[in-house]
């Protein structure tokens, strides 16, 4: 007798912040008004699916907590399982240390008591198991060229999600050690070998014009990884009263789950709904073309 397919399992992680701890930060608290609701909006599209969601507000989106968090779902994890992490809060910068980055800048997550650099995120992703997929959500200034060319000034009634470069240089500063010492431990914990880059997945999604393609130059990455991000890497994230820009035209596209159609055309619709200022990105990170082409939010 045929034995019955198991059933998939999902979990989902969900932080938004609307401020970080002054002391982490060097007197900046970081002010913004929707993160919150975006984090209880993903965790309730993620519980009406099926799924078993944390919701992580503010000074309970800490470092520790992202880690513990993730890594227990890495843990628990199998193929065919889903796992659904989103982020909506400031986006920061610190100097890349270990060299995986053409613009000489790591990128962050500004959670309450600290930064989580980019190699950390995708370091932990990568140790989901093979066939494990992974969609990310990212409501955030998640720049490695900001500092390059100026931004646009937020439009009336809008903040951005961008740490000032001013503050960041502060804090990364007074915080040197620790935070290059972050990235000395992703490398030698990877043993050496190359952690994944989203930016070097990027360029890649634009040369070819296909984002599965992007999984041939991102390394030894098993699990199905799509992230979809609220900007281009020269442009900021709006934060508004009620969501972000990002997450509010998200949810309009999303409907309460009337839409139908895969991965790809749920990020051009969404795009095809932002302000010009603000360009949704997605992309892919290993064996990903099969979960592209799958429903949003499918367990």
């Amino acid at each position: 007798m045929a034995t019955k397919p198991a059933t998939p399992k999902a979990l989902s992680l969900h932080m938004g912040l609307n401020g970080v701890d002054p002391a982490a930060y060097e007197g900046w608290d970081g002010p913004l008004a929707a993160c919150e609701f975006d984090a209880k909006d993903m965790g309730a599209i993620a519980r009406g699916k099926g799924m078993k969601p944390t919701v992580l507000l503010t000074k309970k989106a800490t470092r520790a907590a992202f880690l513990s968090h993730t890594r227990a779902a890495a843990k628990a994890l199998k193929a065919g399982d889903l796992f659904f992490l989103s982020y909506s809060g400031h986006g920061g910068q610190v100097p890349d240390t270990n060299h995986d980055e053409f613009d000489k800048k790591d990128e962050t997550w500004c959670l309450y008591d600290g930064q989580l650099v980019d190699d950390e995120l995708y370091f932990e992703l990568s140790r989901f198991a093979a066939g494990v997929r992974v969609l990310v959500l990212s409501d955030s200034c998640h720049s490695g060229t900001i500092t390059r060319e100026r931004p646009e000034p937020p439009p009336a009634g809008w903040r951005s999600k961008l740490m000032p470069p001013g503050v960041g240089m502060r804090v990364y500063a007074a915080h040197k050690a620790f935070y290059d010492k972050l990235q000395a431990d992703v490398a030698k914990a990877a043993g050496g070998k190359a952690v994944a880059d989203p930016d070097a997945a990027l360029a890649q999604v634009a040369v070819t014009g296909s984002a599965a393609q992007a999984t041939s130059v991102t390394g030894p990455f098993n699990p199905a990884v799509v992230l979809i991000s609220g900007c281009q890497d020269n442009q900021t994230s709006l934060d508004g009263d009620h969501n972000g820009a990002f997450t509010e035209q998200l949810l309009r596209v999303w409907n309460h789950g009337a839409y139908k159609g895969a991965y790809d055309s749920f990020h051009a619709q969404i795009k095809a709904g932002m302000p010009h200022s603000q360009t949704p990105n997605l992309f892919v990170l290993g064996p990903a073309a099969t979960f592209l082409k799958q429903a949003p939010f499918t367990v």
